[in-house]
């Protein structure tokens, strides 16, 4: 019979032997792509025998849902980090101060930029970027909602998911061009990443006295 999942979490050691893997995969990654990228690369780069890292990710797809979900960890930091109300005029600041902590993350993470913004055609990567793109949605809405009272939205589609995915494509366009996103185009995918949400929130939509706790 086999046993149930564990629930518990990794224990220290496991999650620094973790840390360590996805530090040198993310190096890799940076230096090389994906091409390059395998189980026995990562291991000489984290210095640790090929069968440490199997204990954890059984194949590089694994490895590479591992650091797209530290990726995406990123992501979630940024919007739980602090917002000063008072420097909020309209939405529109909130929109902007959300894409701009995003663009930093990219910028300072070739990781990232390989992962969501490249072409790789890795199916369970993009499956795991979807699935964290739901909870960034989640996240996003939460934060403009603590900020100003929200009308009635979608229920069918979510719209901040969908406005951050639209972001992304432009974010894209400019890693596929340039390798980076450049300054030009990370203020086009901030315009559509605010266009698309001006589609449901009104230019003057009232900000609350205070936000929500």
């Amino acid at each position: 019979m086999s046993r149930p999942a564990s629930t518990r979490k990794p224990r220290a050691s496991s999650q620094a032997r973790i840390a360590v893997i996805l530090s040198a995969a993310r190096e890799l990654l940076a230096e090389q792509g994906m091409a390059n990228l395998s189980i026995y690369t990562v291991a000489e780069r984290a210095g640790i025998p090929p069968s440490s890292v199997y204990h954890f990710f059984a194949s590089v797809p694994a490895l590479l849902e591992g650091l797209t979900a530290d990726v995406h960890a990123a992501f979630r930091g940024s919007l739980l980090e602090p917002v000063e109300h008072a420097a909020l005029r309209t939405w529109h600041d909130l929109s902007r101060l959300v894409e701009q902590r995003m663009l930093a993350i990219y910028a300072k993470d070739a990781a990232a930029r390989q992962l969501i913004l490249a072409q790789h055609g890795l199916a369970e990567v993009t499956q795991a970027d979807h699935q964290h793109d739901l909870e960034l949605g989640r996240l996003m809405r939460a934060l403009f909602e603590r900020h100003f009272p929200l009308p009635q939205l979608p229920m069918d589609i979510d719209v901040f998911t969908l406005a951050m995915s639209l972001g992304d494509r432009v974010y894209a366009r400019s890693v596929q061009l340039h390798g980076e996103i450049t300054p030009r185009l990370a203020e086009e995918g901030m315009r559509v990443f605010d266009a698309y949400l001006g589609l449901y929130l009104p230019a003057a939509l009232p900000k609350r006295p205070a936000p929500l706790v």
